[in-house]
């Protein structure tokens, strides 16, 4: 009998959290669907507060007190929509009065389709199933039994005739009337009734409400959970406020353009399309199905179809592609599957408000998960930002080989930051865990050299497209590359050297050698540093980490170079550094030795220099490409200052002779 093996304190603490976790949830979710009809009127509330939130500090701002602030807003909001109710209601009724007038025009087309399909096809055996259909599922109860049917019943042997019978019902009166009347206005005005009265409770008690909100969260770190929680209510009242009012110019341009183009009840369907806005991907399609068989049905012709297709298919786009980006930035933040996701989750609990108010709630969550450490699991769950950092990114492309994606991602971060930017805050953090993980020994040879050989690809895919200088526009549509540039500061660009202007021992093809410390990731960053330096002008190459040793020494081509740099990831141990500037400065007696020690301090830069005896720790690649430029460029102006000293020098000389001549006393 085999004996599973015993399971440890952490994995049945972590399984009871996991079950306590499920359970939570689905407690929570019951909640929100029984509940429905409290938690639907704070859902609103909670969002046109967030609307509201601005128009009250305007009016603050002009020195209005804040309740009554709060109450303008509120009244004036609730008018409008109103106001809003009361057109569309109307536009509803005269439309339906008018749609017994294109039945005729809805006939005619589809003749003329059959027509264009020819004759008795299978578009017109698909009607007649359909209309057999029909009337059996109208048929009465009963009728299948001819017995039925007849006027005169059997009984008994003799023919008796049925006696009809009517049912009459009492006078309501007019207290049932009035009930009747007022019954289905109630519920409305109860949930408009709450919805305002919670909307200036929220706007009034806003500080008191973040302050209970902070107590949930913890007060461990009272100042940043205070300035995340006010960068987050502002985040999103920008936001609510931007999309209505996007949403809102949405609705006017498409209710002028179908009264343009001549589609009856215009308003109520540019209200029906600011609305359904709010509904991602399918909500503007949605809010066109409905004109477009109107238009379909009104026009005997296609014209009407085809500019009402054109309407949309050309102010969606535009609002969506070039206004969005320009009022919300790169994103609302969420990812296309969560969209999805909150939409039918919503929907289902909901209804048609829930898929209304999908997009915003979730909103409201993710950025509660990026400011609040406790709800950070929302953010990973439906935030549009990568769930790892951009290091983990970078490390995990490199164990996947993929240095084509990767390359990629790289271009986007390129346009508004630098190459040795990428390199020291993505890349060089990215290998360094794949140091740690070669120390705790999980990295074995295998892994070790695909990474390097991922590497070597990566920069081959970036050396065509790479800019020397980054140009610093065009608005980056990548959720990784926004993510990583959160991460990086913008820096000053490193100097562009034009070959013909550094000192002829620097011109040469590869005057900088970078030779790999110990392990194939110190070969990668040997790879990156070489690439580095050709961008920025100078010519390098990288050497493997064996090139120092006894056998491959000698074959090493060290024929015009002026500086030698060794590559380290891990240099807490400076002996192998000690023997290999030897053997550098042994074979190239001439050359600047550098050592390049990732993440090193300027003490520990300093031990490191004093240990080796190299001639320059640096403590990332970009002061590596850094002081190659400026040795290169420095020792042509040191020649060239020590020559004209010389002339200067020589031109005094003659010029002290001749006085002395002409002056002999």
């Amino acid at each position: 009998m085999k004996i599973g093996k015993a399971q440890s304190v952490e994995d049945v603490a972590g399984l009871v959290g996991a079950c306590a976790v499920t359970i939570l949830a689905m407690i929570i979710v019951a909640t929100l669907y029984v509940a429905r009809e409290v938690f639907v009127p704070m859902a609103l509330a909670i969002l046109l507060s967030f609307v509201l939130a601005r128009p009250v500090e305007w009016l603050e701002d002009i020195r209005l007190p804040r309740p009554i602030a709060a109450i303008i807003s509120v009244l004036c909001a609730f008018a409008v929509i109103f106001a809003l109710g009361s057109l569309i209601a109307s536009q509803a009724t005269r439309l339906a009065g008018d749609l017994p007038k294109y039945q005729s025009t809805i006939q005619g087309k589809i003749s003329s389709l059959r027509g264009v399909a020819g004759g008795s096809t299978t578009m017109e055996r698909a009607e007649g199933m359909l209309q057999e259909l029909s009337k059996e599922l109208n048929k009465p109860k009963g009728t299948s039994s001819p017995s039925l049917t007849q006027a005169d019943v059997q009984t008994d042997g003799k023919t008796r005739t049925p006696v009809p019978v009517e049912v009459l019902q009492p006078d309501p009166g007019t207290l049932s009337n009035l009930r009747s009347l007022i019954a289905p206005l109630i519920s409305p005005l109860a949930t408009t009734g709450i919805i305002v009265i919670f909307v200036i409770f929220i706007l009034l008690q806003r500080e008191d409400l973040r302050n209970r909100l902070i107590r949930l969260a913890g007060t461990h770190d009272l100042q940043r959970t205070t300035a995340a929680l006010d960068d987050a209510a502002r985040r999103l009242s920008r936001l609510f406020l931007n999309q209505l009012l996007i949403n809102s110019g949405f609705g006017i341009l498409i209710g002028i353009g179908l009264w343009i183009i001549g589609v009856p009840s215009p308003a109520l369907w540019g209200i029906l399309a600011a609305v359904l806005r709010f509904v991602p991907y399918i909500g503007s399609i949605i809010a066109a199905a409905f004109p477009l068989t109107l238009a379909l049905a009104v026009d005997p012709g296609w014209s009407m179809l085809i500019w009402t297709a054109i309407l949309f298919f050309v102010i969606e786009p535009g609002i969506g592609q070039v206004i969005e980006p320009l009022v919300y930035g790169r994103s609302t933040g969420l990812s296309p599957v969560a969209v999805v996701v909150s939409a039918t989750f919503w929907t289902a609990l909901w209804g048609p408000i829930g898929l209304i108010l999908a997009t915003p709630l979730t909103v409201c969550l993710v950025v509660l998960g990026r400011h609040v450490e406790r709800l950070e699991f929302l953010d990973v769950m439906f935030g549009d930002r990568p769930a790892l950092s951009p290091p983990e990114i970078f490390y995990q492309r490199m164990l996947a080989g993929d240095p084509t994606e990767a390359a990629e991602k790289a271009e986007q971060f390129l346009k508004e930051r630098s190459l040795g930017a990428f390199y020291d805050d993505v890349a060089l953090p990215g290998l360094m865990l794949a140091q740690a993980d070669l120390e705790r020994e999980a990295l074995d040879d295998e892994r070790l050299s695909k990474i390097s050989e991922t590497v070597i690809e990566f920069t081959a895919d970036l050396s065509d497209q790479v800019l020397q200088k980054s140009n610093g526009a065009g608005a980056l549509t990548d959720a990784e590359a926004s993510a990583a540039l959160e991460h990086v500061p913008p820096e000053q660009q490193l100097a562009v050297v034009e070959k013909q202007s550094l000192l002829p021992a620097w011109q040469g093809d590869t005057p900088a050698l970078f030779i790999a410390g110990r392990t194939a990731l110190d070969e990668s960053v040997a790879v990156m540093l070489a690439h580095l330096c050709r961008v920025h002008g100078i010519g390098a190459r990288s050497e493997a980490s064996d090139a120092l040793t006894t056998k491959n020494i000698f074959k090493l081509n060290v024929a015009g170079v002026a500086l030698v740099c060794l590559t380290y990831l891990e240099w807490r141990n400076t002996s192998h550094m000690r023997y290999a500037v030897r053997r550098v400065r042994r074979k190239a007696p001439d050359a600047v030795v550098v050592i390049s020690a990732s993440s090193a301090t300027e003490a520990e830069k300093s031990v490191i220099q004093e240990a080796t005896g190299a001639d320059y720790v640096c403590g990332s690649l970009r002061e590596v490409a850094e002081f190659s430029i400026a040795r290169a460029s420095q020792a042509k102006g040191d020649a060239q200052k020590a020559m004209n000293d010389t002339k200067n020098a020589a031109k005094d000389a003659v010029d002290n002779t001749v006085d002395a001549l002409k002056n002999p006393s």
